[in-house]
């Protein structure tokens, strides 16, 4: 099939985690034979940065075994390429048209509906964000049209794929909406056959935002260097809380690296010196996380697995369900530091112990969680969808 793909203000290729899904899910449908082509961003861009030829033309080039299509818009401003959107659906003549759902895009919502293809449209947030957001008060202030438009590019999609269902409005029928987790690319993530050695290193992969967790991971960090452990951190991403986070670091400096942004092909060797990845997820600072749940579907925990080790996370459903105490790793109360550095106390206790955690892991990853599975998955849903609108006509 002929899969034209949206991803608009996605920088791909990108060290975001949009970027990561963007690179895995096009690369993973092409890697199973379909024709894939991908609009997204060269790069990250200030928000009302316009590139007069994004609006005009879109030029394609081979990477990674699709076409990809550098549409330099910001977001907010993404709906102003949909004439050349629609040009190049009318060209290509696709069978399906995915876009990643965002507030102010849709263009690929409108060429589908203008040229009657089937449409996927990719849910990794809380569409209706929820009452105090800054955004949400604006647009109740303006009579709701971004709440109007968010519903309606959802009544156009023929399918709905997010990883949890509580990010759809009430109002679209539960019926097009799949629950589909994101993963790790389990070919290129792989573990070792023994642990590394030295003192356990202990990695965090994140943006440093407050939802993140970073801070609380060096508090616990530093707890449990207090404590005399002989650890080791490495701090991987960046964000604006990296210099908090540094600061907090800086009387045991000797035990902590902070790698910076780094590319996702670099991210598999950093993790194959690694002994356990901490994930600590705190939602108190994020209103769409307490007002929906969980919905974000944890790409670094999929990582730390497909890598073989074991996690540490907050004890969060449905966070939960993957990683479970004693099994795959260790599990705390979010935002409580010193059951943080007690969880990661308790997974590196038993070095033998922890390794068998990693492996079950990667045995878990492999099975239920791969960029792999996804896209196989999404390749039925396709195929149903094509072959139901090959039928109406």
């Amino acid at each position: 099939m002929r899969i034209l793909y949206l991803a608009s203000g996605i920088p791909t290729p990108g060290t975001l985690g949009g970027s990561v899904h963007t690179l895995e899910v096009a690369r993973g449908l092409a890697h199973l034979g379909h024709e894939v082509h991908v609009i997204a961003a060269s790069r990250e861009l200030p928000p009302y940065h316009l590139h007069l030829r994004s609006l005009i033309r879109l030029h394609g080039q081979s990477y990674a075994g699709f076409t990809l299509y550098h549409q330099d818009l910001p977001k907010v401003l993404s709906l102003a390429g949909v004439s050349a959107v629609i040009r190049l659906a009318r060209r290509l003549r696709p069978d399906l048209i995915m876009e990643r759902y965002y507030n102010f895009a849709g263009a690929g919502m409108i060429a589908a509906q203008r040229l009657g293809i089937p449409t996927i449209l990719e849910v990794n947030a809380l569409i209706i964000d929820p009452p105090g957001v800054r955004k949400r008060q604006l647009d109740d202030a303006l009579g709701g049209p971004f709440r109007r438009w968010a519903e309606q590019q959802c009544h156009w999609a023929d399918r709905i794929i997010t990883p949890l269902h509580t990010t759809v409005p009430a109002s679209i029928p539960r019926s097009k909406i799949i629950e589909l987790p994101w993963g790790a690319n389990v070919e290129a993530f792989t573990p070792r056959t023994n642990p590394p050695p030295g003192p356990p290193n202990i990695v965090f992969i994140g943006s440093f935002r407050p939802w993140h967790g970073v801070t609380d991971f060096v508090r616990a960090a530093r707890i449990l260097l207090e404590r005399g452990h002989p650890y080791h951190f490495t701090l991987i991403g960046d964000g604006p809380e990296r210099a908090i986070a540094e600061t907090l670091a800086a009387p045991y400096r000797q035990h902590f690296t902070f790698t910076g942004a780094v590319p996702y092909e670099d991210i598999p060797v950093l993790l194959r010196r690694a002994h356990l990845g901490v994930a600590p997820f705190n939602t108190a600072p994020h209103p769409a996380l307490r007002a929906a749940g969980f919905f974000w579907s944890p790409l670094k925990i999929y990582e730390y697995m497909a890598a073989g080790l074991p996690v540490v996370t907050a004890a969060i459903p449905p966070l939960t369900t993957v990683i479970r105490e004693g099994q795959e790793g260790a599990v705390f109360p979010e935002g409580n530091v010193a059951a943080l550095a007690a969880a990661i106390e308790r997974v590196l206790c038993d070095p033998a112990a922890a390794f068998a955690m990693g492996q079950r892991a990667r045995e878990r990853v492999v099975a239920e969680f791969s960029w792999q599975r996804h896209c196989r998955e999404l390749e039925r849903i396709a195929s149903e969808l094509i072959a139901s609108n090959h039928r109406r006509c």
